[in-house]
């Protein structure tokens, strides 16, 4: 039997929408609920991959299914497609199974030629009907070309605007049948000199090309950010939807309008939209003419309104959810053309789970699964003025690092972010690439941006751990750093030109534009509350300062996953001690330096224990490379060497010896402390002393820090340096008489550490996934250069995403599922959590939840967002793994008895009835054998 690629809207229905894409699975619905809409077909999804499989052809089969379709189309709606006297003219529509508006491409019209246009004025002498014919082929003829044949749009707009000058006249509305006619065959004119061919006449062509023109806007360029952006996979496809076309634009009596049934802005339940008389549906989305309120419309057309509100009732009951509906008057007559569930700001998105909840519609349950958890990060950031961004071109674009948004002079070095902050100033630092020292100057400045580095660049994994805004890796940048200036699409900007950055979109814009502080609506937190009945996995923050910890607790943060102790050490008052350590000659040098630190580092994590409250906090042992901690510049060098009692030669010595070809995968992490333990000793002795000062304060706690040995490839490594921990550990626990428990743990992020994990966790009391590391090491993608190549792989479709931005669940999900077959065996109480950037993206919590993590861990402004995804992966679980109840049962044995009654009554009835016949059969019989016998006993 020949593959299915076609179905009639009364085939289908909202549940087939991965065959039928949402908005062909919606008409189809919408029809078998009795509403109006115009009967056509959708195309399927399928058809899409096979149209890529062929080569991004249209195989004979599925054009032979449409043409099928149109025939029963003609049949439904009684007109002919190509005819001449009732022509059948229709639309041809995307719809993917998610929705993205805007993304791909509509073809309205089609059918239209010069000799249909002829004939159907012909058949109607009215001069209105004739200006709508010719206004009806003139956007097809441009719409066509724009869409189908990528003839740009401008040549024909130029041409409305010259014919509109020449009339004297504002409006497209405005010029006459005879201005449209001469429009469309200026229009036909222009495709010819574009493309050196005449405009096809045949509607069957018109259609095949149509169809093809929405596959392949699958692949545009805008859908593909889009689909990257919203994770929707590229395997999925868009479905095509044909169908007759109504006429908004047929005369005043028609129109055309896009609603909502609540505020998609606030969620407030009342219906909001936008109406144009005579129009189609592209006037009131392009913004060619202003709409009236859909309110206005109860004016115009009482009884197309009247029936329109009823729809909306219906449509939200039925859903269950804000509906986004399209739909078109033709001579007062409403029709349906689309419905959808309508997009929302975050905190339209809380405001109506929690109402549809309490109007009966959803279970709280249902409620957290509807909400999009990275929508969030809009109520937990500034954003730019709605209005403002609208009017504002971007001037080039970065990675969106770390979202919000912000304003500013602009400020080339940390030190000068810091000097221009405290005279009240607001700046934008913009650098090649951050390090480590520049985190004050990060601090002060209202938005980072620069040049090199990805999504876990350094700029980025701070940006978002401060929830400051960032945008990273815009490559269009040229940037002089010694002059102070950079150049960007031909504009030149230095030290304190203004400039504005959007860390969610990664757009950068010149001057600046205003932002509105971000603002949590009262909803929050019963949708935070709702989703913490339902998850499992925990979640925990990323955060090396009280302040961070602080504000991941008030975020519903339950500990944290990752403090990285290196950044303590770059305030004024240590780094010089940190650096003398590193510029010692001898253990003896090295420990006496240390101790300088050792109180800083005590009080650290005295303060982070105590902002946490008992709740469990982990502690990275140093991690980078050395040479990020020694000056670069000669002028601090010199001052270096003086406060040393060494000569300016032997620091520049010391410093190119730390140089190394590949730091990331040099002298760091575990390797640190196998060269120098005494660097492991002090740590210990510091988040030991800590955690013992605390827990005296607060005998109600249960402060149990966790040690966390970074960058662990062998277990004879773990094993060297956890040996230092505990010795040092269990002699200051011994000292003080305490009872303290402690763990120590490692991170796994280098894949030789996932495939012996059954060795290493026979040593680790915990494992923690630094998928920032893995990932990098995985790929072999450098983390901070990646960005110069990935735009490729997405074009050429090698990735579909930023595998430092999402999971990849295919080969470092493999590994980190590996991990925990083989240790938790060996190790059954190991708990296991992950640390990377990834632990706050909804799609990767979701796959830490399905692997059987116990936490995630995330950027303090991250933390609500990793709820969410907890809860809707728990209650996604439970919806698979949901039991059958005996109500189920008893349910099912009512339908199935009711059936069964229905079954036996018809068969009882039929009996009768052929009982009935047999008996009348019987009769004639009887009475034909006396005849026989009567006749035979005379002979």
């Amino acid at each position: 039997m020949a593959k299915k690629w076609v179905y009639l809207f009364t085939e289908g229905n909202a549940d087939m929408r991965e065959l039928l894409g949402g908005k062909g699975a919606n008409l189809a619905e919408m029809t078998n609920i009795g509403l109006p809409v115009p009967q056509g077909f959708t195309i399927t999804t399928e058809a899409c991959t096979q149209y890529y499989e062929d080569g991004r052809k249209i195989n004979d089969e599925i054009m032979a299914q449409a043409m099928e379709g149109v025939a029963k189309m003609e049949e439904i709606n009684g007109k002919k497609f190509g005819d001449q006297k009732n022509p059948l003219l229709v639309s041809v529509r995307s719809g993917a199974r998610a929705s993205m508006p805007g993304m791909m491409d509509t073809i309205l019209n089609l059918g239209l030629n010069d000799d249909v246009v002829a004939a159907m004025i012909a058949g109607n002498s009215d001069p209105a009907f004739e200006r709508f014919v010719y206004d009806s082929y003139r956007r097809f003829i441009q719409m066509f070309s724009d869409v189908v044949m990528e003839v740009g749009k401008k040549y024909f707009e130029q041409l409305i605007d010259q014919m509109k000058e020449k009339k004297g006249v504002e409006f497209d509305v405005d010029l006459t049948a005879a201005d449209l006619k001469e429009l469309a065959e200026q229009f036909k004119a222009e495709y010819k000199k574009q493309l050196g061919k005449d405009f096809p006449s045949d509607p069957v062509e018109q259609l095949k090309l149509a169809i093809e023109a929405v596959f392949r806007s699958w692949d545009n360029p805008r859908a593909n950010v889009y689909r990257r952006d919203n994770d929707i996979p590229y395997s999925w496809g868009t479905a095509v939807n044909v169908m007759p076309m109504v006429f908004g634009n047929l005369n005043n009596e028609s129109g055309t309008g896009v609603a909502f049934t609540r505020d998609p802005a606030t969620g407030e339940k009342k219906l909001m939209g936008e109406f144009l008389k005579n129009a189609q549906g592209e006037d009131v989305v392009a913004g060619v003419r202003t709409p009236m309120p859909i309110a206005q419309m109860e004016q115009e057309f009482p009884e197309a309104y009247e029936e329109f509100i009823k729809v909306c009732d219906t449509l939200e009951n039925h859903y269950h959810d804000m509906q986004d509906m399209e739909f078109t008057v033709e001579n007062k007559k409403l029709y349906m053309l689309q419905c959808r569930n309508g997009k929302r700001t975050a905190q339209a998105a809380l405001k109506i789970a929690c109402d549809l909840v309490d109007e009966g519609h959803k279970t709280e349950a249902e409620a957290v699964a509807m909400i999009d958890p990275r929508n969030l990060d809009t109520l937990l950031h500034p954003q730019f003025d709605a209005d403002a961004i609208k009017a504002a071109k971007p001037l080039g674009k970065g990675l969106g690092a770390s979202p919000g948004a912000a304003a500013g002079k602009v400020v080339f070095t940390a030190d000068d972010a810091v000097d221009w902050a405290k005279r009240g100033e607001k700046v934008v630092l913009v650098r090649l690439e951050t390090s480590p020292e520049d985190i004050t100057g990060m601090k002060s400045a209202e938005g980072i941006l620069t040049v090199r580095g990805g999504m876990t660049s350094h700029a980025a994994v701070v940006a978002r751990g401060m929830g400051e805004c960032c945008v990273s890796g815009c490559g269009d940048i040229i940037m002089d750093e010694e002059n102070k200036k950079f150049t960007l699409a031909g504009k030149t900007f230095r030290e304190g030109d203004t400039i504005s950055i959007d860390g969610t979109t990664g757009n950068i814009y010149e001057g600046i534009i205003p932002t509105v502080d971000a603002k949590i609506a009262g909803e929050f937190g019963k949708i935070m509350a709702w989703a913490d009945k339902y998850r499992r996995l925990k979640v925990r923050t990323n955060a090396d300062t009280p302040a961070d910890a602080k504000k991941a607790r008030e975020l519903g943060a339950e500990g944290i996953g990752l403090c990285r102790t290196e950044h303590m050490f770059f305030a004024e008052d240590r780094i010089a001690a940190f650096r003398e350590m590193i510029c010692a000659d001898t253990a003896e040098a090295r420990e006496k330096a240390l101790d300088k630190i050792l109180p800083y580092q005590q009080s650290d994590f005295e303060q982070l224990f105590e902002a946490l409250e008992g709740y469990p906090v982990t502690i990275r042992f140093l991690d980078p490379p050395l040479h990020e901690f020694v000056p670069h510049e000669e002028a601090e060098q010199k001052k270096l060497a003086k406060a040393l009692g060494k000569s300016l030669d032997d620091i520049k010595a010391i410093v190119e010896g730390l140089k190394e070809f590949n730091p990331m995968m040099g002298h760091r992490g575990c390797r640190l402390a196998v060269t120098y333990p005494e660097i492991a000793v002090m740590q210990t002795k510091a988040v030991i002393r800590a955690a013992i000062n605390v827990q005296k304060k607060h005998s109600g706690w249960n402060v149990v820090p966790e040690i966390m040995i970074p960058l662990v490839c062998e277990v004879k490594e773990l094993k060297f340096v956890k040996d230092i921990v505990v010795e040092t550990a269990d002699a200051e626990i011994e000292a003080a008489g305490s009872s303290l428990k402690y763990e120590v743990g490692t991170m796994i992020e280098i894949p030789r550490a996932a495939l012996t994990a059954d060795e290493i966790a026979k040593e680790a009391d915990f494992f923690c996934f630094g998928t920032n590391d893995l990932t990098q090491m995985t790929f072999g993608f450098s983390r901070d250069d990646s960005a110069k190549f990935l735009g490729s792989y997405y074009d050429t479709k090698i990735l579909e995403n930023d595998p430092f931005a999402k999971l990849d669940q295919n080969g470092v999900g493999k590994l980190m599922e590996m991990s925990i077959k083989l240790g938790k065996p060996v190790n059954p109480s190991l708990h296991v959590g992950i640390c990377g950037e990834h632990g706050g993206d909804p799609t990767s919590a979701e796959f830490c939840h399905r692997i059987g993590l116990d936490y995630v861990s995330c950027s303090p402004f991250r933390v609500p967002v990793a709820r969410l995804a907890a809860a809707q992966a728990a209650i996604t679980d439970q919806k698979a793994d949901k039991k059958i109840t005996v109500e189920d049962i008893q349910e099912k044995i009512k339908d199935v008895t009711e059936k069964a009654a229905k079954v036996a009554k018809d068969v009882a009835r039929t009996g009768k009835d052929v009982a009935k016949a047999g008996l009348a059969g019987a009769k004639a019989g009887l009475k034909e054998a006396k005849k026989a016998y009567n006749e035979n006993k005379s002979k």
